[in-house]
């Protein structure tokens, strides 16, 4: 299916930075413009709306997912969960990894509406040769506690919720499939369902639109695959780098759809992406993370 087929781009691509590694992670933040890690090159990094680019936390690299955290800050995936505070002070630990049980990491992850935080771990490096293995998907409650709600995911990436926030969305890049869970009231997550199977190229980072449609980076596929929210897919819009890594929705109507992408396919290792277009439909909300900061 081209490009726009069902008139949801609205202008052309514009690419609003480069010059980074593996972009992930982005987030819209009203006031701020949009924040992304760079999992190779290090740190959390906000694009203005004056079009600069400001670095807010250097160093920290394999950060593969953020949430904004009610309390002036971000929950940061990568080696731990942990909070980063935008006023500086010490990095804290919310869920770490625990690699003599098969957590080596974290990659995405996402909140629901009571603030938790859905976070998938990683069985395996990601970028290291050797047998992978699986991760999990785990739950942080608004005490601090955790708990495991979802087993056996290969490689796990992009989360997002429906828009009544009883379905969960979960990219597993190496089964090249998108699953869905229905969510319990407590946080607990119902069987494993398949939502959207790709041929070319693996999911990657989702966001979810007003009208309930999952927007799907897909990694190696240089494009965006749009689902309804019966899994049928409704479009696809080309990108142009074949490493699309994650989207999200921003601008004040949340409008503005934002995609990031890796340098993976092209020449050099530094042409990791930021772009932007304009849809027809506004992007869900994601609400902010609340959970304890000890």
């Amino acid at each position: 299916m081209p490009a726009g087929t069902n008139g949801m781009q609205l202008t052309p691509m514009e690419r609003l930075a480069h010059g980074f590694g593996l972009i992930e992670g982005p987030v819209w933040i009203p006031g701020r413009g949009l924040v992304f890690s760079d999992v190779h090159g290090g740190g959390v990094h906000c694009l203005g709306g004056d079009g600069t680019v400001a670095t807010v936390f250097p160093h920290r690299r394999g950060i593969g997912g953020m949430a904004v955290h009610a309390d002036s800050g971000l929950v940061v995936g990568g080696r731990n969960i942990a909070f980063k505070s935008f006023a500086g002070g010490d990095t804290v630990v919310l869920l770490d990894r625990d690699p003599e049980h098969g957590n080596v990491g974290y990659n995405d992850l996402t909140t629901d509406p009571a603030g938790r935080i859905y976070a998938g771990s990683l069985g395996s490096p990601v970028f290291e040769a050797g047998e992978q293995l699986p991760g999990s998907l785990h739950v942080i409650d608004l005490d601090g506690t955790a708990r495991v709600v979802a087993r056996d995911v290969l490689l796990t990436n992009g989360l997002g919720l429906s828009p009544d926030g009883l379905t969960l969305y979960h990219s597993d890049s190496r089964r090249q499939t998108v699953h869905c869970y229905d969510v319990h009231q407590d946080g607990d997550l119902g069987e494993k369902r398949t939502f959207a199977e790709l041929d070319d190229g693996a999911p990657d980072g989702l966001a979810v639109s007003s009208d309930g449609a999952v927007w799907v980076a897909v990694a190696g596929g240089g494009c965006v695959a749009v689902y309804a929210h019966d899994g049928t897919l409704r479009d696809r819009i080309a990108v142009p780098m074949p490493m699309c890594t994650s989207v999200c929705f921003g601008g004040t109507d949340l409008q503005d759809l934002y995609i990031v992408t890796g340098s993976d396919g092209v020449e050099g290792d530094r042409e990791g992406s930021v772009y932007r277009i304009r849809v027809a439909v506004a992007g869900l909300p994601v609400p902010v993370a609340r959970i304890r900061v000890p």
